[in-house]
């Protein structure tokens, strides 16, 4: 049976738990409520940038498996359901109406807040392999396709060819089910790992510290209002020009244009000025990646140190960020 959901208010979230600022996802399910395996993931790069055909067809014939192995298991026990549209804040975000995926997230956050809950790692969600040093075949997203050198997955042996079948405690046979295992892992400390090499099933510990789950977050319609926008521009200092200061050929130094943003005078900035960056960072980047880079990196509220030239001198600036 085929089933399209498309007002998420009246299902059960403690059943349909998953990456809410995804286009689309997929579960594979028992029809006593058991899960038997997701598909759809993504990441900065495009909407598909995890997602093939060969991909889907390799979990669902995984979850046909998971199914015929699961077959004797009892029915998970019923809960009360977790209805998005029952949250105090949901009716207030939304009037009452329909209520998109993606704003999940934003409503629980609003309730984190008013309960204070909320933290910053909470914005952290569905990690990517990657952020361990795993790297997934697309079509088989189980199989590690690379491993990172001395990354935590390197350290505990993983190698190309390996078919992971566990981690944290849950199967994983595509993208989206190692994000949800991630996701439910710890933000720091250890993470169980099973594996298959040559039909030996191997076993480890990932080893991760705070801050391991943090990404891209700038493709998420959840957090676009936490991305800040640093009101300033101008074209990149030539070659010549930045010798002439003292900087390398390839580090960040662009002269702020005529007029400067209101907000960008408010922060002190001046016509003319050459900006280096921010903080002690030394970014090799034009102004465009550093623009970018300002919203892949920091959050609305926080402070940073604009660094600048003006008149020959070097001059800092410490700045709130904001939208």
């Amino acid at each position: 049976m085929r089933v399209r959901l498309l007002r998420i208010q009246q299902y059960d979230l403690n059943v349909f738990e998953f990456d809410w600022d995804l286009t689309w996802a997929v579960f594979f399910m028992h029809p006593d409520g058991k899960v038997l395996g997701r598909y759809g993931g993504r990441d900065a790069s495009g909407a598909d940038s995890r997602n093939s055909l060969v991909g889907l067809r390799y979990a669902m014939e995984a979850a046909i498996h998971t199914h015929a192995a699961r077959a004797e298991e009892p029915a998970p026990k019923a809960r009360k359901p977790f209805l998005i549209g029952q949250v105090p804040t949901a009716k207030r975000m939304t009037g009452g109406g329909c209520i998109h995926c993606h704003q999940i997230k934003e409503i629980l956050r609003a309730q984190d807040k008013e309960q204070g809950t909320w933290d910053r790692d909470k914005l952290w969600t569905y990690p990517l392999p990657e952020n361990v040093g795993i790297r997934f075949e697309k079509d088989r997203e189980n199989v590690v396709e690379t491993i990172e050198k001395s990354s935590s997955a390197d350290r505990i042996g993983l190698k190309p060819g390996d078919v992971v079948e566990k981690i944290h405690g849950l199967d994983v046979r595509s993208c989206a089910d190692v994000q949800y295992a991630f996701h439910k892992a710890p933000v720091a400390g250890e993470i169980a790992v099973g594996w298959k090499r040559d039909g030996k099933l191997l076993e480890g510990k990932l080893v991760v510290a705070a801050g391991w789950k943090k990404t891209n977050i700038t493709w998420r319609p959840s957090m676009l209002d936490l991305l800040p926008a640093l009101t300033v521009y101008g074209d990149d200092l030539t070659a010549e020009e930045k010798q002439a200061l003292g900087l390398g050929a390839a580090q960040l130094a662009f002269r702020q244009k005529d007029p400067v943003h209101s907000r960008a005078q408010a922060m002190g900035v001046r016509a003319g000025d050459v900006i280096l960056g921010v903080d002690d960072e030394k970014l090799n980047l034009t102004v465009d990646g550093f623009l970018g880079y300002m919203r892949r990196n920091y959050l609305v509220g926080d402070r940073v140190i604009l660094r600048l030239i003006r008149d020959g001198k070097r001059l800092d600036l410490p700045v709130k960020l904001s939208n």
